[in-house]
């Protein structure tokens, strides 16, 4: 399971390197297998372990071809996946159509979300958590019966 957020930069060369703390469960259970591509509600990028990846593919399988909202997810999702592997450094090289996506350059954020990671430029990420305050102190929160009994 993948939690927290952590500062990163991304090189010269467009890659980024996982934080050691993800390294060893990535290497151990995913044989360093990792999917990126694009959050079709976000402008930023969606790094999967291989096997959590095809989960997302099996449920994209189902959905039509000539139906346009489902279409035009698998087009943005599966167009944009790209398969890669941690290097020995624990680093992954994000292709330039995926950087210009999510507008990478130099500082970003990785953020851990139970199954998957989001990678965001950082002032973008920093945008999202006002947005997330602001919709966690609205109405729709409130009359969200998934969220009613929901307490920490």
């Amino acid at each position: 399971m993948f939690r927290g957020a952590s500062a990163i930069n991304l090189d010269a060369k467009g890659r980024i390197a996982i934080p050691k703390r993800y390294r060893e469960s990535l290497h151990v259970e995913f044989n360093s297998q990792l999917v990126i591509t694009v959050d079709f509600d976000a402008a930023c990028l969606l790094i999967y372990p291989l096997e959590a990846w095809k989960q997302i593919e099996a449920k994209l399988l189902l959905l039509s071809d000539t139906q346009g909202p489902e279409r035009a997810m698998k087009r943005l999702l599966l167009g944009y996946a790209h398969e890669c592997e941690l290097d020995s450094n624990g680093r992954i090289l994000l292709p330039p159509p995926l950087r210009q996506y999510a507008n990478l350059e130099k500082h970003a954020m990785l953020v851990g979300q139970l199954n998957k990671f989001e990678l965001w430029d950082e002032a973008a990420w920093q945008q999202q958590i006002e947005l997330s305050r602001e919709t966690i102190q609205s109405d729709a929160f409130a009359n969200s019966e998934r969220l009613a009994d929901f307490s920490l």
